[in-house]
């Protein structure tokens, strides 16, 4: 957004406030935000939802969950998501302001992206996030903000917001009282540099802090965060809105403070301009008493009078470009086509034995789905979703898929996470019907996995397992038994898997032909995976997070050091690594080269690979940088860039990626990101470069050594 327009704004903010009553102002900084008539200032609802489509309001494109999406390693089907959200949004929002609807839900405030790290895969909203990496996390959320923001000189298209700020990954059922006790390296090299690229880059207007404490401070009321690190390191401008009711949980649960009035005047004081909640009422009272000074409270309502102006809520409609958007751009043809293309390029094939897939309908005669998500609705959309207008299960874009020509049996299986389906019924009472099925089905489609029931936010609807949480990677229930079963059967079977989240499939990878992670895949999932299952479409995705092979060799729940965690600390094998994705064709990357073999403060490398597709289908891949020092205590070599790129069969292009003196750089004890000397190793390919992926697909990166001679300090630790 034009500079100037941003100081306009400012000014006229500050206008407003001054106009304002104390008790005006207080009432500005709710979520339900009142009217002020006599300024012009109409009743505002901050709380909006747009993790993968307008959500809770009503008919909406509803895309993949972001895990799913982050599985296409691709940033500019991210930004091209983000831009049909924020136009359903706007279609949606001005249809609503038409008819006077001004509820929850229905403003142009849209609390996503959440760009906290899936450190731990039992993590119940770790489907909300763009995986266990920094970089790819940094990089999707950057696109995903600039998508939903616009590139309007005047006005922001919907405003998004980075969030739950900092070092939020649950156990989710103590997250009220929780404290995050992280090092500083850990803070800085982690769970922090996603939330810096969204406020410099991405230029993200709000951020909303996370109901924990992190190193003693809760978060929504954290000096470190929110003026030390987030506005004053940072440079960040915008409003910061606290998680809902988490304000409350200072005294309550956290008991930091003794009372609502020490509460708010701490989250206040400390810099939350925004109460997700009622509890900011009592700023009334806490000024008047000299626990918040005026001033504070006037910058908060300014921050968000400036976001309301950036909207071009205050404006005449012909003077916003946006206001041309109406309710017939919402859930609309294109944007279900998008939806479609979305879902493809999110699938990972992670097993393909003997070429099973994709299978050839002119040889099948008849086919079974079997599994309790072969026709779940659930399983499609995630948590924090819209309503779609139309769902395809699994089971119902197959047998669209295959019409009248092959027969398709369909049988539940069992229930997805009980011993049988029926009330009454005996356990596994399913059990015959998928012998039945079996016996007389050419190909089994295995649809097991989980639903936003059994992993999601603590207190959802539904939720049936820990809070939200994972008690353990196994498949649910009776799932594995019947998987057995169906292997027992001696027809190939291909196991599609449903999840938000990394499963331990350990019998299953040994044991079954074929294995497709499907993520909650959205609306028009069903289409999507019978197009790859029969291959009109060649799977392209990778893994955003990494497979274990067991709960067991997970750290405590409750540990956030990042020792022993995801593929950048992890000493173990995984069973799949993050990064890893087959496809029905075969990519080679070859002609590797750098421009420089040595990094210096200020300088980048480029580096140049060719991808040539040597297989007979046309299909996508994704060209992977890594970096790994060669210092004793550094991490694993850790992803620092990334391309995506299309290719027909015998097409080839040459890539070019850049990576700069801070792809070799790591966080010393003090939080310092400091560029040692030694030999560090970039490893160029299409996967990382570990032992198990070399495994798994019969590859290996191009390994190429850059030198740093000098010692540097890019960026002291800015806190102390």
């Amino acid at each position: 957004m034009n500079r100037e327009k941003q100081l306009e704004y400012r000014k006229k903010a500050k206008e407003l406030v001054e106009a304002m009553t104390l008790e005006e102002k207080v009432s500005q900084t709710t979520h339900s935000a009142a009217a002020i008539p006599r300024l012009g200032i109409k009743a505002y609802n901050w709380w909006n939802e747009g993790l993968h489509g307008v959500a809770r309001a009503g008919v909406a494109t509803v895309f993949p969950q972001a895990i799913g999406l982050a599985a296409t390693f691709d940033e500019e089907l991210i930004h091209e998501v983000a831009d049909v959200i924020s136009t359903e949004a706007r279609a949606k929002f001005h249809m609503q302001q038409k008819y006077g609807d001004t509820d929850i839900y229905k403003g142009l405030t849209f609390w996503a992206p959440n760009v906290n790290i899936f450190r731990d895969p039992r993590w119940g909203r770790g489907h909300e996030t763009f995986g266990e990496d920094p970089y790819l996390t940094s990089r999707l959320g950057v696109c995903f903000i600039e998508g939903l923001q616009g590139d309007d000189e005047s006005h922001m298209k919907v405003a998004a917001c980075a969030k739950h700020f900092a070092v939020h990954s649950g156990p989710e059922d103590v997250r009220h009282s929780f404290d995050a006790e992280v090092s500083k390296k850990d803070m800085f090299e982690t769970y922090l540099p996603a939330f810096e690229a969204c406020v410099k880059e991405g230029k993200v207007e709000a951020v909303m802090g996370a109901y924990n404490r992190t190193n003693g401070e809760p978060c929504c009321g954290s000096k470190t965060l929110l003026e030390d690190i987030l506005r004053k390191s940072w440079g960040f401008e915008g409003h910061v809105t606290s998680d809902c009711w988490a304000i409350k949980d200072f005294h309550e649960h956290h008991g930091v403070t003794s009372s609502a009035l020490e509460s708010v005047a701490m989250a206040m004081e400390n810099g939350c301009d925004l109460n997700c909640g009622s509890i900011f009422l009592y700023l009334v009272e806490a000024v008047k008493k000299g626990m918040v000074s005026e001033e504070r409270l006037n910058e908060a309502v300014e921050n968000l009078m400036v976001a309301r102006l950036k909207l071009g809520l205050f404006d005449d409609p012909k003077d916003v470009v946006y206001s041309g958007i109406t309710y017939e751009n919402n859930d609309t043809k294109q944007h279900r086509d998008l939806n479609l293309k979305a879902s493809i390029k999110s699938f990972v094939l992670l097993k393909n034995e003997n070429d099973l897939l994709p299978l050839d309908k002119k040889k099948i005669k008849t086919i079974g789905i079997i599994g309790p998500n072969s026709n779940n609705r659930r399983a499609l959309v995630g948590n924090y979703e819209g309503t779609a207008s139309r769902y395809i299960t699994v089971t119902e874009g197959i047998q669209d898929y295959l019409g009248d020509d092959v027969r398709v049996l369909v049988s539940e299986g069992c229930h997805l996470c009980k011993e049988k389906v029926s009330g009454l019924g005996q356990v596994n009472d399913r059990i015959s019907e998928v012998r039945g099925v079996c016996e007389s089905s050419d190909v089994i489609i295995a649809c097991m996995g989980l639903d936003s029931g059994l992993e999601g936010e603590e207190g959802d609807e539904g939720n049936e397992f820990a809070s939200g949480d994972k008690p353990n990677l196994k498949l649910p229930g009776l799932q594995e038994d019947v998987l057995k079963e169906l292997e027992k059967s001696g027809k190939p079977v291909v196991l599609v898997l449903l999840s938000g989240s990394a499963l331990a499939v350990t019998w299953a990878d040994e044991h079954i032909p074929a294995i497709l992670q499907g993520w909650y895949p959205g609306a028009e999932g069903g289409r999507a995976l019978a197009s790859v299952l029969f291959g009109e479409n060649s799977p392209e995705g990778k893994l955003p997070v990494t497979f274990y092979r067991s709960t067991e060799e997970l750290p405590a729940f409750t540990d956030y050091s990042m020792k022993d965690r995801t593929y950048r600390y992890m000493k173990q094998d995984a069973l799949y690594p993050f990064g890893y994705g087959l496809s029905y064709t075969d990519f080679s990357c070859s002609q590797v080269s750098l421009s420089k073999n040595e990094i210096l403060n200020g300088n980048t490398i480029t580096i140049k690979a060719v991808l040539k597709n040597e297989g007979t289908r046309k299909g996508a891949q994704t060209l992977q940088v890594y970096v790994k020092s060669e210092r004793e205590d550094a991490p694993n070599a850790q992803l620092k860039a990334f391309q995506k790129v299309e290719l027909e069969p015998g097409e080839e292009k040459e890539l070019q990626v850049v990576l700069e003196d801070r792809s070799f750089a790591l966080r010393d004890n003090n939080g310092d990101l400091v560029l040692d000397p030694g030999t560090y190793y970039v490893y160029t390919g299409t996967q990382q470069p570990d032992k198990r992926s070399s495994e798994l697909t019969g590859k290996v990166c191009t390994c190429s050594t850059v030198i740093v001679k000098e010692r540097t300090i890019l960026e002291p630790c800015c806190i102390d």
